[in-house]
């Protein structure tokens, strides 16, 4: 039977960096495994394939000479490809350990994730939630064994107690949960009335969550062990706090610097201001100097009075973006004096199209 070229079974092109091998063998791994495929015999083909495709392409000799010489190249080398269940998690470990666990039996409950809302001034100094929490917990009845009492769990007679069976699919040795206990490792034949023999109850709790001064839209906290308990008893898993950062209506933020935009008429611009501005700190308020004839555009930079910095090192600045403003609505006494002063500029509102590109010419 004629073998298939590696970069065919991948799905990439001949030029395929490292990171496309990787992603591609990554999806074909979950795709074929045979765990997920246990009534599908060409899946295990498919999986044995993208496998020794992946093992060859990822290492660049074996890739120059597959790549000059083919197959047959690969065979002068002594090249046989993965032997084994166990040489492929060995050779791709990583890929085995994010999908398939790599063998090994879970040793704490599922994690859990809870997406909080914060202000803006919440998220800059910090502050402390309580949030009522629905999971998993262990329960209080049977203590978690999901056994009835006086009747305790036996050792399962399937994988005699391990929660593992193996099985051998041609060249592969296979360990997998053990179906008649769904890998718990024994058997409860009289379930706890409260829990039904799961061994842990859904319940509301209320936790803490202490948000750190700093943190930005996005930020994640990790809170140990307030996860959900796991089947058998096994400890909880952590919670994940995404928080989401609400807009403000004055600043926005840059890392740990704060824009504000602040109007300006064309007479402070022209002839300079004392204008007192909002902080970021509650209630406070702080008197900026305008320099005459500021433009458009142009910033002022408060030290040290941004967003305070999540390790403790300091504050950003608040940066100061003043715009000037045109004004809309003029009384005749304004008009006046606006016709004036663009008389006194030479630079009159009358002045044709013709003498304003003489001017730009002499």
């Amino acid at each position: 039977m004629t073998k298939r070229d590696y970069y065919e079974i991948l799905g990439v092109n001949r030029n395929a960096s490292e990171s496309e091998l990787k992603k591609s063998y990554r999806q074909l791994a979950l795709k074929y495994h045979p765990d997920k495929n246990q009534n599908d015999p060409a899946a295990e083909e498919k999986f044995k394939e993208a496998a020794e495709a992946y093992e060859v392409l990822k290492d660049p000799e074996k890739r120059q000479i597959y790549d000059q010489f083919g197959h047959d190249g690969l065979k002068r080398t002594g090249f046989a490809g993965p032997q084994g269940f166990d040489d492929i998690a060995s050779a791709f470990g990583d890929i085995f350990g994010d999908f398939f666990g790599g063998g090994r039996r879970a040793t704490t409950g599922p994690d859990l994730r809870l997406d909080l809302s914060v202000t803006f001034t919440e998220a800059a100094f910090g502050t402390k939630k309580d949030m009522e929490v629905s999971k998993h917990a262990s329960c209080k009845t049977c203590r978690g064994s999901g056994a009835k009492t006086g009747y305790p769990p036996k050792p399962c007679s399937t994988c005699r107690g391990t929660g593992q069976v193996i099985r051998s699919q041609g060249f592969f040795s296979v360990s997998s949960p053990c179906p008649a206990c769904h890998g718990a490792g024994q058997v409860i034949a009289h379930p706890c009335e409260e829990c039904h023999g799961e061994g842990r109850v859904l319940e509301k709790k209320t936790v803490s969550i202490n948000i750190p001064a700093g943190v930005d839209d996005g930020s994640r906290l990790r809170l140990r062990g307030e996860g959900e308990t796991g089947p058998g008893g096994l400890p909880p898993g952590d919670l994940y706090v995404f928080i989401h950062m609400e807009a403000h209506d004055f600043f926005h933020r840059e890392g740990y610097d704060i824009h504000c935009r602040l109007p300006l008429s064309f007479s402070q611009a022209a002839l300079g201001a004392e204008i007192e501005i909002p902080m970021l700190d509650e209630g406070k308020t702080k008197v900026i100097s305008v320099a005459p004839g500021i433009q458009s555009g142009e910033t002022k930079r408060v030290s040290g009075a941004g967003i305070p910095n999540l390790r403790g090192h300091g504050r950003g600045d608040q940066i100061v973006n003043f715009i000037v403003e045109t004004p809309k609505h003029l009384n005749k006494q304004q008009k006046e004096l606006f016709k004036e002063l663009a008389e006194l500029d030479g630079k009159p509102v009358k002045e044709t199209l013709k003498g304003f590109f003489e001017k730009l010419i002499h």
